[in-house]
């Protein structure tokens, strides 16, 4: 490896990569660069619906939790815009998503770390480090960090329906335009499905069937106890977890990461509430609402598709027809396609997942000073807040201390409020919870 060998090669310019960009502007002896092949920062454009809202505090932005004095603070952002006080003023219960939005689009138009319109097509390990092959440039690096994201979840039964009757969730603002009058399903009982229902109850020619395998649609718990799970503290003890363990952890924890936030429940039934009001009548249009139905098949049958479906409720099978149906059903993590020459070196769990270590770097065959470090895939290493903006500022800290080799910044923390771990190290590598973590 050459000595003008980068000492990071960032791939994929999402909010996390974003965030170590962020922290390590603040600690020039890391010399990095971050590529990614769109021409422009974006999050998660599809799902820009009129009046969304975020479901983490501003002050888990890209680096406040350990870089408070960053100028890519969403404090930084507000000041640098003239709105703080404004800001104070309207008083949100949950910031506007756009504006969150906006806010990484402004840090990524500010760091020179980052190249856009560079596509990295290749990564090979080579002796003491990578070689990234970026559209006619061969960059040489001693550390790569992965942030490329996650792809749509697809069901199976969903997989052979047209693109032209079916869509997944991240696609919503361009498709939504498009349908027209008819019977919708949304499937999926998280927050991207309610968002989607409240958009469609904007439609009133639109008949709308709301289907979740969830027994019921239900708030996202963000209770002081629960939210202990977001900090620093849980997660270094959830990763020293049996395999086992953990999985069934993450399991049981579905709600305090994927429910839905209360301000959208209540807006919902109130929608749905003031709709039963002003429009008694037998002919008006159809929302349906059914938790506990799990899509077992899905059929076309000519211009209308078919669902089947199990209910958990009282065990029936039942079928609706509609005309359209929009996939709310989450993403799966899959390592890119440019990193092919790595993967026989990388170390999987049960579930096919790549293996993390404690500093968010994959366990693999290599050097252990040259490491990968991978973000948005430690779910089952790390715990549901590792996907989550809540700890993004927290892991970049820790990534940055990992390739200066010593404490730029203090992930240290207090002894936490709950006491999780026994302290034991003869763990069985199995559930011991039951239903529970069903």
């Amino acid at each position: 490896m050459t000595a003008d060998a980068l000492d990071l090669a960032g791939i994929g310019i999402g909010p996390f990569n974003l965030s170590l960009a962020a922290q390590l502007d603040s600690a020039p002896a890391v010399s990095a660069r971050f590529f990614d092949r769109r021409m422009e920062f974006a999050w998660h454009p599809g799902m820009m619906l009129f009046g969304v809202e975020m479901q983490t505090s501003i002050l888990k932005d890209l680096v406040t939790a350990t870089n408070p004095t960053s100028p890519w603070s969403f404090i930084s952002y507000l000041v640098a815009h003239r709105r703080f006080y404004q800001f104070l003023n309207a008083e949100y219960e949950a910031v506007p998503r756009r504006e969150f939005a906006d806010y990484l689009g402004w840090v990524a138009r500010g760091l020179p770390s980052l190249t856009f319109g560079a596509a990295v097509e290749e990564v090979r390990a080579m002796d003491r480090g990578f070689s990234l092959r970026v559209g006619e440039e061969t960059v040489p690096a001693r550390n790569l960090s992965i942030g490329v994201g996650k792809v749509p979840g697809l069901p199976g039964w969903a997989e052979a329906l047209p693109e032209t009757m079916a869509f997944h969730s991240s696609d919503a603002v361009r498709r939504l335009r498009d349908l027209r009058s008819g019977r919708v399903a949304v499937i999926g009982g998280g927050q991207s499905g309610a968002e989607i229902v409240d958009a469609l109850l904007d439609r009133p020619d639109m008949a709308v069937e709301w289907v979740s395998r969830r027994p019921n649609f239900e708030p996202l718990d963000a209770t002081p106890f629960t939210n202990e799970i977001f900090t620093p503290a849980y997660v270094r003890d959830f990763h020293r977890l049996p395999e086992g363990l953990r999985i069934a952890h993450t399991r049981r924890q579905l709600l305090a990461s994927d429910g839905i936030s209360a301000t959208t429940l209540r807006k919902l039934y109130r929608r749905l509430y003031e709709e039963k009001l002003s429009s008694p009548s037998p002919n008006s249009r159809e929302v349906s609402l059914r938790p506990h139905r799990n899509v077992i098949a899905a059929e076309r049958n000519g211009s209308s598709i078919r669902l089947t479906m199990q209910n958990g409720f009282d065990g029936a099978v039942e079928q609706v027809a509609v005309d359209a149906v929009i996939l709310a059903t989450g993403y799966r993590f899959v390592l890119p396609s440019f990193a092919d020459s790595l993967k026989p070196r990388i170390a999987v769990n049960s579930l096919g997942e790549p293996v993390l270590a404690e500093d968010f770097s994959l366990v693999w065959d290599g050097p252990a000073d040259n490491r990968i470090f991978v973000l948005n895939a430690g779910r089952h290493s790390h715990g549901i807040a590792e996907p989550q903006l809540s700890l993004a500022a927290w892991r970049s800290a820790v990534i940055a201390n990992a390739l200066l080799g010593r404490e730029q910044f203090n992930v240290g923390q207090p002894q936490p409020i709950v006491r999780w771990a026994s302290g034991r190290a003869d763990l069985p590598n199995a559930s011991y919870l039951g239903e529970a973590a069903e």
